[in-house]
């Protein structure tokens, strides 16, 4: 790669990092989870690391935080507020090690002993001490100059407004965490998308009075700026903080030796849901504040202490109750009820338990203990349960023979290719005769992949049916508009503008006519091959004659189970009567056939994250009508990974080693204007 283009992937890496600054630290809203973050924040510094000539004032190594908001005075610290360098592993521990030992001129074998606390994800702030008065308080800002807020600091109780113990310094910058609590996050969490984003956002109100109302707490955890203290270590100085009046973190632990930081390290992060605050991971602060002098700083961090986080993706909980879910296709999904607990930035409080079979095989109960897992794109989902934690009270889930909705008998398939029965359980109802199972079935129907109507999601789609505006698909093309109307938060432009959308997808290729239907077993693709053979929608319409639907054995493509799965779909008498309504309603297009002789032929794609203007169905498409394919797997076979915003990490790090080529939106539009 020439230093042009490397220069150039730098840049554009250090404007994705000040963008999330932004958000994170001046909106009070991150738009990505803390691993993505990291994980940008590593590969500059990787860059750095690795191409010397590579330089800016934005970088992470340079900078920390964003710059102070207009809507507070701009104060400048005595001393910066740095954030920590990160480690993710014992090998990084060992590096950081081995680099304070070689900084100081140490023994290899010098014991080095650290204050170790768990790291608070909540929102730096710095109190300054005047002859034992509280008299200003700042956030952290940019590291060098903080934001005002001391009017909405002293709203917190922990903070002391005035201090008369003997030894405390004539002037001290006492800093520490403020954070809101779990369970009195609960009681806010329509406002915030997770306990950090409510704690920044009450701290950074206009009106003190407003801050008052948010349960805030704060915990100290070292000092800035001093005039004259006679405190040698970080333990001793936790030990006055608390003397003086301060809460400080209850596990907060000396240890020496990077195994046991390592042990340390592994219990707290078994013990985060007992602990009532988020933790993210655990600062190691070399103890001896003499050899922290020494130590000194880095240009963005101190030399003497470093984050050691938590796996971003996974974390311990406990299940308080198991529900079950119906689908679209009448398969019953077990979902576990369970504390909540934030993992990478998100509040989870649900978490899959996929099967009945998963369920007995992982022998997973009521009041169990668990790790859940959050990775990507991907749903949570309980992972292993620890038996050794296990209660008494603990009590064993019955699956359900009846369908919680409609009472229908449930079953298991059986699969004559494996010749065993599936592993899920389903509701037997033939569809819209279970209430659950039509709430789904419209969903879907109107889902992006589907009639993708703009301004009707599921939370409208659950709300029309409680207010029994919808029962069927056609009912949506015959809405009472004037009874909308008068619903709360609706009015006549916003049911003008549903009106007007509505309309407008009564025109809808046959593929997406088809799939939209939510026949099991026929997905995006396999409405794609069907609706190409049949050409038509009079010739799909002929598939409720059995005789027809055999015809369907000639595609390439579909096969037994996809045939029996239509025919059983035109069996049923509601869906017959949708299908009438609906052809009485729409624009079904004919079939577009495809030029298999574009010029991304036996090209792979495949897509992660957010694209910019353009939906993921059309930029699907767009691939397709160049004889791409898609496929829905980082593998070898995948020629191309288009990364748009908030891509997932995992899906790039195996392209990576797989030696994929990974494209940015603007470089896929690129390639398909030179093909196009």
């Amino acid at each position: 790669m020439k230093n042009e283009e490397i220069q150039k992937k730098y840049l554009k890496k250090i404007d994705q990092i000040k963008k999330h600054n932004k958000h994170y630290y001046d909106r009070d809203k991150s738009i990505i989870s803390d691993q993505e973050y990291d994980y940008l924040k590593k590969e500059i510094v990787d860059l750095e690391n690795e191409y010397s000539f590579l330089k800016s004032n934005e970088s992470p190594t340079k900078s920390v935080g964003y710059k102070p908001s207009k809507n507070f005075k701009k104060v400048k610290h005595k001393v910066p507020m740095l954030s920590l360098a990160n480690a993710f592993d014992e090998e990084d521990l060992q590096n950081f090690e081995k680099k304070v030992i070689n900084f100081l001129s140490l023994k290899k074998t010098s014991i080095i002993a650290y204050s170790t606390e768990p790291k608070i994800d909540g929102i730096s702030a710095s109190l300054t001490y005047f002859n034992g008065k509280f008299i200003q308080g700042l956030s952290r800002g940019d590291g060098t100059e903080g934001e005002d807020i001391t009017q909405n600091l002293k709203t917190i109780k922990d903070i002391p407004q005035e201090i008369t113990a003997a030894n405390f310094p004539k002037e001290i910058d006492i800093r520490g965490e403020v954070f809101i609590e779990n369970d009195d996050f609960k009681k806010i969490n329509e406002k915030f998308a997770n306990p950090r984003n409510a704690a920044s956002g009450s701290l950074r109100q206009k009106s003190s009075t407003v801050t008052a109302r948010i349960p805030l707490k704060f915990i100290a955890y070292t000092y800035g700026y001093v005039d004259e203290m006679n405190i040698l270590s970080q333990t001793d100085f936790l030990n006055n903080l608390k003397l003086w009046g301060f809460k400080i973190n209850p596990f907060n632990k000396k240890i020496s030796g990077i195994k046991n930081l390592i042990r340390n390290h592994k219990k707290l992060e078994e013990k985060r849901k007992e602990i009532a605050f988020d933790i993210d991971g655990v600062v190691y602060k070399v103890n001896n504040f003499n050899l922290q002098k020494r130590l000194g700083f880095a240009a963005n961090a101190p030399r003497w202490a470093i984050a050691h986080k938590f796996s971003a993706n996974s974390s311990v909980s406990e299940i308080i109750n198991i529900e079950i879910q119906i689908g679209r296709t009448g398969a019953l999904t077990p979902v576990a009820k369970i504390k909540p607990v934030n993992i990478g930035g998100v509040v989870v409080s649900n978490a899959t338990l996929h099967n009945e079979d998963e369920i007995i095989r992982k022998d997973l109960r009521i009041g169990d203990t668990v790790t859940i897992e959050r990775a990507g794109d991907v749903i949570p989902h309980v992972i292993s349960v620890d038996i050794k934690k296990r209660d008494k009270k603990s009590k064993k889930f019955i699956f359900p023979l009846s369908c919680p909705s409609c009472g229908s008998k449930t079953i298991k398939d059986y699969n004559e290719t494996t010749k065993k029965q599936d592993a899920v359980r389903r509701c037997s109802s033939e569809g819209y005769e279970c209430e659950k199972i039509a709430i789904e079935k419209i969903k879907h129907f109107v889902s992006k992949e589907a009639f993708n109507i703009d301004g009707f999601g599921k939370k409208i789609v659950e709300n029309f049916w409680n207010l029994k505006l919808i029962r069927l698909p056609q009912d949506i093309f015959n809405l009472d508009y004037h009874k909308i109307e008068q619903l709360e938060g609706w009015g006549k432009l916003s049911v003008t503008n549903l009106k007007f959308f509505i309309n407008q997808k009564k025109k809808i290729s046959l593929e997406r006519f088809i799939y939209s239907l939510g026949i099991r077993h026929i997905g995006q693709e396999n409405a794609k091959i069907i609706a190409k053979h049949l050409k038509n929608s009079e010739n799909f319409f002929k598939l409720s004659d059995e005789k027809n639907a055999e015809s369907l054995f000639n595609i390439d493509g579909i096969g037994a189970t996809q045939i029996q799965s239509i025919k059983n779909f035109f069996l049923n008498r509601i869906n017959l009567k949708v299908m009438f309504e609906l052809k009485k309603n729409l624009e079904i297009e004919k079939a577009v056939l495809i030029d298999n002789k574009g010029l991304l032929k036996n090209k792979t794609f495949m897509f992660t994250g957010k694209l910019n203007g353009i939906s993921r169905a059309e930029a699907k498409s767009l691939i397709e009508k160049n004889s791409g394919k898609i496929i829905s797997n980082v593998n070898k076979k995948l020629d191309y990974l288009i990364v748009g915003e908030k891509a997932t990490t995992k899906k790039i790090n195996i392209a990576k080693e797989l030696n994929i080529k990974i494209l940015e939106q603007k470089e896929w539009m690129e390639l398909l204007n030179k093909t196009s």
